[in-house]
């Protein structure tokens, strides 16, 4: 999970989106992030990042698929969710990105809710939402496996497993250029 910034051509301010991605080490998903934005031209730097590994106590495992098996779908599916949010007097959109491990959509809308973020970013007049979903107060929200590229959904499959002992998974925070990763 990658926060992506870059400044195209005609914007004022740093755009972000997130990238999701599956690869060894951040400097190999560099060609599938310049793909995922050409308009950046490749003036792509990473802001964040984030190896998805333990999500509400699940641990999530890449698998290569291999003729004959199953996808290993099972009932439960990583979403990602863009919070939206205001601030009195401040002149801005805040946003807060959650990993949900749910059976649905809605079941992780649900649990987004939950969050202080959702609670405490919002006044009449400006609600906490989900970008692009106002009728559920949520921005976005996406299956991890829907937004991946397509040649790794051909080759890669997520294992979503309920587990005993869940780890935490290390934010690396900063700016990080392209080309010295």
């Amino acid at each position: 999970m990658l926060l992506l910034g870059c400044k195209p051509k005609g914007r004022h301010i740093e755009q972000h989106d997130v990238f999701f991605g599956v690869a060894e080490s951040v400097k190999d998903l560099v060609p599938d992030i310049i793909k995922f934005w050409p308009e950046a031209n490749g003036n792509i730097h990473l802001d964040a990042y984030r190896e998805v590994a333990n999500v509400d106590g699940y641990t999530i495992t890449v698998h290569e698929k291999k003729p004959g098996t199953t996808s290993g779908a099972g009932k439960m599916k990583l979403f990602f969710i863009n919070l939206g949010g205001y601030k009195q007097n401040e002149f801005d959109e805040f946003h807060y990105k959650v990993l949900s491990i749910q059976e649905d959509k809605g079941m992780a809308v649900e649990v987004a809710k939950q969050t202080a973020f959702y609670q405490h970013t919002k006044f009449p007049g400006a609600n906490s939402h989900i970008d692009d979903k106002y009728g559920v107060d949520v921005d976005d929200i996406f299956q991890i496996e829907d937004v991946l590229p397509p040649d790794v959904k051909e080759k890669y499959f997520l294992e979503i497993m309920e587990s005993k002992s869940p780890g935490t998974d290390k934010l690396y925070l900063g700016y990080f250029k392209l080309d010295k990763l």
